[in-house]
């Protein structure tokens, strides 16, 4: 395996994993948010909907990534760097994702674009954490369950 082959497959392997544990991650404050509100009473609605919404973002985000990590298991799969990112290319313009427009991004390129998009699915996640954590204290009135 070459070291374009290696990094492609790196990449795809780590977008995966961080896709799947950020969204898993993200629907848990989804599943206990409904128990622990009707435990504690109701926190406002605008919150649960923001906390909804970024939960939403993270999930989106998720999918994101996982077909991203597809695309980087396409390209190593070929013998040059070239040849695996031109399939990559004509995979996504044949589904209307993206056009073909002068020279490719290189690898490197495609992949700092994917980590940035990890980067807006952490941030999305830390906030979505943050509501569901203030809005479970809003709910407990600052009193420890019990």
């Amino acid at each position: 395996m070459t070291q374009w082959q290696t990094a492609a497959s790196a990449a795809a392997r780590n977008l995966g994993c961080n896709a799947i544990f950020c969204g898993l991650t993200a629907l848990l404050p989804l599943i206990a948010g409904p128990i622990t509100g009707g435990y504690r009473g109701f926190a406002p609605t605008l919150g649960w909907l923001l906390m909804l919404a970024f939960c939403g973002i993270v999930l989106a985000l998720a999918i994101h990534l996982l077909f991203d990590a597809l695309l980087f298991r396409l390209a190593s799969s070929h013998q040059t760097e070239a040849a695996g990112l031109a399939a990559v290319d004509d995979l996504l313009s044949r589904t209307q994702l993206r056009k073909l427009e002068g020279a490719p991004p290189s690898l490197e390129r495609r992949i700092a674009g994917s980590r940035r998009i990890v980067w807006q699915q952490r941030f999305a996640l830390v906030l979505c954490l943050v509501i569901f954590a203030v809005l479970q204290i809003k709910a407990s009135g600052g009193q420890p369950p019990g």
